[in-house]
């Protein structure tokens, strides 16, 4: 079985400077040493975006050396968040498509990873345009085989009214991209939501989860402003083999007590 882990939104910050009255960088430190303690035989972890909270160099800067201390390679795509400037002068090892967005592949066992870039300057809603399609559409026309897609922003609406607004802009392209594929697309992990939340769009199963830092309260009314929260942080531990994607989430600050239970 392929082992991985998955983390999303931790919205690094200048190192010793609290957001929402915690410090991201901490909150992603004990993250990493979670992994590192717990799951250090994954076979590589990727971050689906909002690496920083302003794409501030000095955050792309902790992320590296958090990075860094990682036994795994580490997959990284951008946010609503990021700076793709200033993400790519830190990180000019990350591939990136003709067109100079943070698109590429990575095999996953026998599975094809495609990590999408949704990111655009000047909104925090999500774009996947003609060139960014164009791009998708040429890797999944390469063979048949099974694809775990990646990206930041959800592609459909997920019930949380102030969410949807800020999700992806316009489907067309992607779904133009897809259309005859959807049934190799074997799950698709995203971020921004900052919620854990399952199900199927289109026949392809998906999963998100919260941040490292700050939450999204579960609120299926509308609202003005984005109701926040400080439940648990958490990560994904994800399992694959021939016949099954398994997405186990792991509240890794949560210190409840344990015990074996009975019969």
């Amino acid at each position: 079985m392929h082992k991985f882990i998955h983390i999303t939104d931790i919205h690094l910050v200048e190192q010793g400077r609290a957001l929402y009255g915690h410090d991201p960088g901490k909150r992603f430190e004990r993250c990493i040493d979670s992994v590192i303690a717990e799951h250090a035989d994954a076979a590589f972890c990727v971050i689906t975006g909002d690496l920083a909270h302003v794409g501030h160099p000095d955050a792309y800067r902790q992320l590296s050396e958090q990075c860094a201390r990682l036994p795994m390679p580490v997959h990284l795509i951008l946010g609503n968040h990021d700076s793709r400037t200033n993400f790519r002068e830190r990180f000019p090892q990350v591939p990136v498509d003709s067109n100079g967005f943070v698109q590429y592949e990575q095999a996953i066992g026998r599975f094809r990873g495609l990590f999408l870039d949704t990111n655009e300057p000047g909104t925090h809603c999500g774009v996947f345009c003609e060139q960014r399609a164009n791009w998708l559409s040429q890797r999944l026309a390469e063979d048949d085989s099974p694809v775990l897609l990646f990206m930041h922003h959800p592609a459909f609406h997920l019930g949380i009214p102030v969410g949807d607004r800020i999700g992806l802009v316009d489907n067309e392209w992607l779904l133009a991209a897809l259309k005859g594929h959807e049934h190799r697309v074997k799950h698709l992990f995203f971020g921004h939501i900052h919620r854990p939340i399952s199900g199927t769009w289109r026949g392809i199963p998906f999963s998100t989860l919260r941040g490292t830092n700050h939450q999204v309260a579960l609120h299926l009314r509308e609202s003005e402003d984005i109701p926040g929260s400080f439940e648990p942080p958490q990560y994904a531990v994800v399992l694959l083999d021939d016949d099954s994607v398994i997405v186990h989430l792991h509240d890794f600050l949560d210190r409840s007590e344990r015990f074996w239970l009975g019969a």
